[in-house]
């Protein structure tokens, strides 16, 4: 039940685009900048755009009339995660499609190295405000792609837009990941400068929709939706978020945001998103230890936390959902203890529910360098991580609803992010760690020297990687000795 939905009928002469989510439909339709593709396309006269999605006909027809993805002139491919690698090509090899191949999203502008044996060029960067899509959609060959963000070899400058000073006109309003509400994208990139995570480097500068131009969108919608969701890497950062919010409340909107940090969430701003019908938060402790927080960067500590999660439940909070990760470097038992220690104490407060990844060494991270696990013996570090793993399941499910994701599966990430060409022969056979062993990828989940030539050199998003060799070194001082 889509509100919003772009139509435009086929007629002969009209070059058929598809636009590829391998993923499930409820997480794609949250995509803003994929509404901002499908609709600005569409508004090309000569083109005519459909959608598809893994969860519709298994990504081989489109969602709008059901044509197959072979019958199309140009794919166009979203890789927002690393896992999607698979579902990717499998779309493609099923579809017998033929035609030209383009792939953007982050993980395009992270590394498309793993994945260049299956597509034609890669877009590098956000599209809006430049003739990417116009270049793109009247491409005949693979020729015909050169230009400015689009790579297909060499070195690669990414595109951004300098300011956020449009939107979407219209926006398909339908049940997504975050209910069924209007998405508004608030900023791209992200103030903070935490050091595992590549938004900070890919999406940069940061910049902020002013509340006029979301407040003029969400009006339109009035009646239509009882929900805004606000998105952005760092929401409750944007410099007038406590106006933005207030303003959107007497609208008559719930509000939420997608993110939220501790060191964002004080009691004006908590009795706001009260106010909005919030009664739960999601924030990212990362870690139980203050010592390695401090060494990710993330600016504020277990007692901030603590005193955060005690003054929402006053205000009206009922529940939390805590993000930690485990494998980081120079991590000890007693950091994996103080996890289970801080949900107890929070677990006091409110009730909890925890998701724990194991730490992936991402490109243009001061952490790339880092080996998977955070242990330089590889095989010695897949046991230890399972021995934490089990730890953490056994305490905390006492507690707490919890999840703790799959060592081998996110080994199989890193070696999707770090890895060159070569890793496109694991990408033809299946997700499995043990085939990725057998091909000899393991050696991208090893630490990495300072010298070596990254498989993702060749893009230019704007920082030296020295800079980030500057800053690892001042802050691998705080980090605990194993």
């Amino acid at each position: 039940m889509e509100e919003n939905p772009f139509k435009k009928r086929w007629r002969k002469g009209l070059r058929r685009i598809a636009l590829v989510y391998p993923n499930v439909y409820a997480s794609g339709i949250a995509n803003v900048g994929l509404q901002f593709i499908y609709a600005y396309l569409n508004s090309i006269e000569n083109v005519i755009c459909e959608r598809f999605y893994l969860d519709v006909y298994k990504g081989l027809r489109s969602l709008e009339s059901g044509t197959p993805l072979r019958d199309f002139d140009i794919a166009l491919f979203s890789l927002q995660f690393e896992d999607d690698y698979f579902n990717a090509v499998k779309i493609i090899e099923n579809s017998g499609f033929e035609g030209l191949k383009v792939a953007g999203g982050p993980c395009a502008m992270m590394n498309p190295k793993p994945v260049r044996r299956f597509f034609d060029a890669f877009v590098i960067g956000e599209v809006e405000n430049s003739r990417v899509l116009d270049v793109i959609s009247e491409a005949k060959s693979i020729e015909d792609l050169e230009f400015d963000g689009i790579w297909r070899d060499g070195n690669v400058r990414r595109i951004k837009p300098k300011k956020l000073n449009f939107y979407l006109k219209k926006q398909i309003v339908a049940e997504s990941v975050f209910g069924r509400s209007l998405i508004l994208e608030v900023g791209r990139g992200c103030v903070r400068r935490c050091s595992f995570c590549a938004v900070r480097q890919i999406y940069s500068p940061p910049r902020w929709r002013d509340v006029k131009i979301l407040t003029e969108f969400a009006e339109s919608y009035r009646g239509h939706v009882n929900k805004v969701c606000l998105i952005a890497p760092s929401t409750l950062d944007h410099p007038r978020i406590e106006e933005l919010i207030e303003r959107l409340i007497n609208m008559g909107f719930m509000v939420s945001p997608s993110s939220t940090r501790v060191d964002t969430l004080d009691d004006d701003l908590i009795e706001l998103l009260v106010m909005g019908g919030l009664k739960s938060l999601t924030i990212a402790p990362e870690s139980g230890s203050d010592e390695l927080r401090e060494f990710l960067n993330k600016g504020f500590d277990n007692e901030q936390i603590v005193d955060v999660v005690e003054t929402a439940r006053k205000k009206g909070i009922k529940s939390f959902k805590l993000y930690f990760m485990i494998g980081l470097p120079n991590e000890r038992f007693e950091d994996v203890k103080a996890i289970v220690d801080l949900v107890e104490r929070i677990s006091r407060y409110v009730k909890v529910s925890v998701s724990i990844n194991p730490f992936v060494p991402k490109p243009h991270t001061p952490l790339q360098w880092f080996p998977y696990t955070g242990f330089e013996d590889f095989k010695y570090g897949l046991i230890e991580m399972r021995m934490r793993s089990r730890y953490l399941v056994t305490k905390l499910s006492k507690m707490c609803n919890v999840n703790v994701e799959s060592v081998e599966r996110f080994a199989v990430q890193t070696i999707l992010s770090r890895g060159d060409e070569d890793v496109s022969d694991l990408i033809e056979l299946k997700p499995s760690l043990r085939v990725a062993m057998k091909l000899g990828l393991e050696k991208y989940l090893g630490k990495i020297p300072f010298d070596s030539e990254l498989p993702w050199d060749f893009i230019d998003h704007g920082y030296r990687k020295e800079s980030l060799i500057e800053e690892l070194r001042r802050n691998v001082n705080i980090l605990p000795k194993t």
